[in-house]
């Protein structure tokens, strides 16, 4: 059980959240790789009202070194979306989503995503809700997405695939399902700090 420093504050401890069940998800994940045509993905997506969002990028060992994103998934409440990207490749499809001010766009420290795109793409980001900011408006301390997770949804979110070539063209099915989990996981918190 979430132990609270106060009743505003809910936290749990790294060693609560490893007793916590692993967070799973079951549904539809569909992977969009470059050159694809993603008119019918986008059009889904700009069919719902709150949509979960969370890039990946190729992790960086060495100093000096920096990739751009190579994926960027959206999740609605009846399937993940994940869609490879490179500099070649960036429809303009997904920058409709990503500056519609109709669509929320939900996730974890944004910010920091859109500034990783914006390298790769001008955007004009809009409709975006961090759920950083609202749950440390509640006085939550650790606002990562295990720790939120774990929290509000009583999962906990592995972190194995996070440190993994996002850049390889083909995905392993771990990769996958991190990816869609971080989604989709983001989308249900939002209905929970909202």
């Amino acid at each position: 059980m979430p132990t609270s420093h106060s009743t505003h504050a809910p936290a749990v401890t790294k060693e609560h959240i490893q007793t916590l069940p692993l967070a799973e998800y079951h549904g539809p994940i569909h992977l969009i790789t470059p050159g694809q045509p993603c008119m019918d993905a986008c059009r889904a997506l700009a069919d719902e009202d709150i949509i979960g969002f969370d890039t990946e990028t190729r992790p960086a060992f060495r100093r000096g070194e920096r990739y751009h994103p190579s994926l960027i998934q959206f999740a609605t409440r009846r399937a993940v979306w994940l869609f490879q990207i490179n500099r070649h490749w960036f429809p303009m499809e997904i920058v409709g989503i990503l500056e519609s001010a109709a669509l929320t766009k939900t996730g974890i420290a944004i910010n920091q995503d859109i500034n990783h795109l914006k390298r790769m793409m001008p955007l004009n980001v809009q409709g975006m809700a961090d759920l950083s900011v609202s749950a440390a408006k509640r006085g939550v301390k650790t606002t990562g997405l295990r720790n939120l997770a774990a929290i509000y949804l009583g999962v906990r979110v592995s972190k194995r695939a996070q440190v993994t070539n996002w850049s390889r063209p083909t995905l392993t099915p771990a990769q996958i399902q991190y990816a869609a989990i971080d989604a989709w996981i983001s989308r249900e918190l939002y209905f929970k700090l909202h």
